[in-house]
């Protein structure tokens, strides 16, 4: 045997003799405990939305020193927060908060109204909660001059659609949509809250397949970060309401819109009934063409309660 080989048949022997506690013993090597795919939390809106993004990483994992941020909540609606149409403003408010202490140097709140602008801004509370982070950074933004034309690339249904500008520019895309029912796509959450981005929605109604668009629109402008706000669930009568409003108080964030997407299909009823994520057909299209996973029982899921 030649020294280089003893020396090895030497260390392992050495080895093997410390893991049979002689006495002395080698430190056990633990990986650090993975990030989850998904995070839920239940608890008041803001200190549950900061939990959740702290279980992901902490907002500094998304958003770095002198980045463009835009955060995209529901908030097109003229409703009260107790209505659930909305995303809750404390929610918002947490977000963008996070967003300024991991360093951006531009944070945008944005939402293209389905009712007057004004009075989304007054009724659903957004403006006045982030106010005290900073003075103007929620927009209701219908002006065509604030769109541009995008291609919207590999896109099946969808293969070109006006996006804002804003949007285009951020260097990080938030995804902060309500937990709601709605009446064509069986719910509104991350995915189908893409479409609050662009100037004309007509068309993914009446010229489009619906579910296939909101998949190819999802994939394009693709949200590095999605926090769900399900702290009161709108289970009936959505987008606008009124319906039955569940008191939920539970926030859910993912990197994956069909995760945070299917997981909220799987937590609540919709409709006064249980739903499977498959039975949603944008879900369901989304997973199968690879944009994210719903088979939530297969991922790493954290629950924390506050």
């Amino acid at each position: 045997m030649d020294r280089r080989n003893f020396m090895k048949t030497q260390l392992k022997a050495g080895l093997a003799l410390c893991s049979m506690g002689s006495g002395l013993f080698l430190p056990r090597l633990v990986p650090a405990a993975a990030e989850p795919d998904l995070a839920v939390v239940k608890g008041a809106p803001g200190p549950a939305a900061r939990a959740a993004v702290e279980l992901l990483g902490g907002m500094k994992k998304f958003v770095k020193p002198g980045q463009r941020v835009v955060i995209k909540p529901n908030m097109s609606f003229s409703r009260p927060v107790e209505a659930g149409t909305n995303t809750h403003p404390e929610v918002v408010r947490e977000l963008a908060a996070m967003c300024k202490e991991a360093g951006a140097a531009k944070i945008l709140i944005l939402d293209n109204p389905l009712a007057p602008a004004e009075a989304c801004l007054e009724r659903s509370g957004i403006a006045a909660a982030c106010r005290v982070i900073e003075e103007g950074m929620v927009h209701q933004v219908d002006n065509e001059r604030h769109f541009q034309q995008t291609q919207v690339n590999r896109g099946l249904s969808l293969k070109a659609t006006e996006v804002m500008k804003e949007v285009l520019r951020a260097d990080v895309l938030i995804a902060a949509p309500a937990a709601k029912h709605h009446s064509s796509t069986g719910v509104s959450l991350s995915m189908k809250g893409m479409m609050g981005l662009v100037l004309n929605r007509s068309p993914f109604h009446w010229k489009l397949d619906l579910d296939q668009a909101i998949v190819d629109l999802a994939a394009h402008l693709n949200p590095a970060l999605i926090v769900v706000d399900a702290s009161r669930v709108l289970s009936s009568g959505g987008p606008n309401g009124p319906g039955k409003v569940l008191g939920a108080k539970t926030i859910l964030a993912s990197t994956d819109m069909v995760a945070a997407d299917a997981a909220t299909v799987a937590m609540f009823e919709w409709q006064g009934r249980k739903h499977q994520p498959r039975q949603v057909r944008h879900i369901r299209l989304a997973h199968e063409q690879g944009v994210g996973r719903m088979d939530v029982e297969n991922l790493n899921v954290k629950t924390v309660s506050l």
